[in-house]
Formats: structure tokens, sequence, C-alpha cells
């Protein structure tokens, strides 16, 4: 009976052996070079498949303003809407990209492009040698202009001549703000930040400054609207406004928005949005 057991042992030791072994060898063999650049090559389709998908599924972030009518503001249900916003939802049908809007404030959508916290900017930006230095523009889309604003009750400013020792209201980062500065010594006038349009307007009426520099398009828009004030002086000559985005980024992005731009452009779309909120 020992003996039984001593060979019933034995035979299973070794079938033990012989089952590790069979399996040591299986996982030891290593792959032929053929079949591990195959592999490779499979790795590779697939990750550019992936990277593919990912890109034509990309939704693009951007940043804007939020009281700067007649290019964006909200309408009575919270609706962005204005020349940039319908230029922007246009030109994204015609070139067939997705997009999200951040309203952050002029000053602010500009820091966060330069961040690279969003993939362009479009809030009535003016395209100076000093942005392109950060940013890359699209075409200009809207030439403008600097006018200077008054109280709509006001009968004692006239010219820029009348504002010495007095104070005005800009808001930072315009073509209105740099004009304003420019001019301040000759004329002999202070100057006031505001971060929107709507409080420097206000400050205005209130008589806390005398007058503001401001877009003419957008002052423009807001006295048609009874904004209580009023224009004048002639425009000047002014930059004219862009799309940006990051120096050396969204390359496709900007391409997309300059070929829907022309797009629009000849399909008389262009005219039609700018139609609605300027008058001829």
């Amino acid at each position: 009976m020992k003996r039984i057991n001593k060979l019933l042992a034995l035979s299973l030791a070794l079938a033990m052996s012989a089952s590790i072994a069979a399996c040591g060898t299986k996982n030891e063999t290593p792959a032929s070079s053929s079949e591990a650049a195959s592999s490779e090559a499979a790795s590779s389709e697939a990750a550019a498949d992936t990277s593919s998908a990912a890109g034509s599924d990309k939704t693009y972030l951007i940043a804007t303003d939020t009281t700067f009518a007649p290019f964006e503001f909200e309408d009575a249900s919270g609706k962005k809407i204005g020349i940039d916003m319908d230029l922007l939802a246009a030109i994204a049908e015609d070139q067939g990209f997705k997009y999200e809007v951040q309203s952050l404030g002029f000053s602010a959508a500009v820091t966060a492009l330069e961040a690279k916290q969003c993939d362009g900017v479009i809030a009535g930006m003016s395209i100076t040698d000093e942005r392109k230095q950060k940013f890359d523009f699209s075409e200009p889309y809207f030439d403008s202009g600097v006018v200077m604003g008054i109280a709509a009750t006001d009968e004692t400013i006239k010219s820029y001549d009348d504002l010495k020792g007095k104070n005005v209201a800009i808001k930072v980062g315009t073509e209105g703000a740099t004009f304003a500065e420019s001019i301040k010594d000759q004329y002999g006038f202070t100057t006031t930040t505001f971060d929107d349009s709507a409080n420097m307007y206000e400050d205005v009426k209130a008589g806390n400054s005398v007058a503001c520099f401001e877009d003419y398009p957008v002052l423009g828009y807001g006295v048609t609207q009874g904004n209580g004030l009023k224009i004048v002086t002639e425009k000047e000559q002014g930059s004219s406004y862009g799309f940006a985005v990051s120096k050396g980024e969204n390359a496709e992005l900007l391409k997309m928005f300059n070929d829907g731009l022309k797009n629009l452009k000849d399909n008389g779309k262009y005219q039609e949005i700018l139609d609605t909120y300027i008058a001829k």
C-alpha cells in the first residue's frame, strides 16, 4: 500500500512539473519581429483614428465681452446676440465647427486668451501692432472709429477744447481709451476707466465725467436705443476689428473663420447681419 501511494505521488509530481514547464514555455516564447511590427502598426492606426475623431468632435471655447452692443449683448430672454455673435454663429455653420461662448468682459477675455484659457476672442477687438505681438488675427470683419459722447442734456461740451480741467470716462483696453489717453495732455483732461460700456455711460449721465470716448458703432447704437447720451464729434479714424487666437495656436480655427467670413460676404449674409444692428 505504501509503495502504491509512493508511485501515485511520484506520478502526480511528474504531471505537475510537465504542466508548469508547458506554461513557462508559452509565456517565454518571444513574438517574431514581423508580428511585433504588425502590432505596432495596428496600435498606431488606432491612435490616429482616435486622434482624428477627437479633432472632429472638438468644441472651441470663444471668450467675448458682456455689454458691448451692437457687437455682443443679451436680449430680454438672456440670449447672447449682436454682430459678433451672429457672425460667429453663421461662420461656424458655414464651416461646420462647434463652439461655446463664455462672456467675461473685454479685459478678462483678452487676459484669458493670453493665458491660453480659451481658443479665441471675438469682442469688437481692434487689430493693433501691439496686440499682434501676442495674438494672431483674422482678416478684418469691421472698420471702426472713435467718437466722443456726452449727456443728452449737456449743452456745454461741444469739442475737445471744452474738456480742459474736467474728467472723461473711458473703457479699459478699447480704441476709445487709447485715443483719449493720446490727447488728454494736449487738451488738459483726466480719465477714469471702466470695465464695461454701461457703467461708463452711467458715470457720464451722473455728471462724474463730462464725456466718454467710445467706438462709433457702439455709441451710435446706444444713442439710438435711448442710452441718455449724444455724439458731439466727428468720427476719428480708427482701426479694424478682428477675431483673435493666441500666437501660433489654433491655426485651423483662424482659417475657418477667414474662409467663412469670405463666404458670408460673397453670399450677402454679412451685410444682412450688419444691417440688423446698425442703421444705414
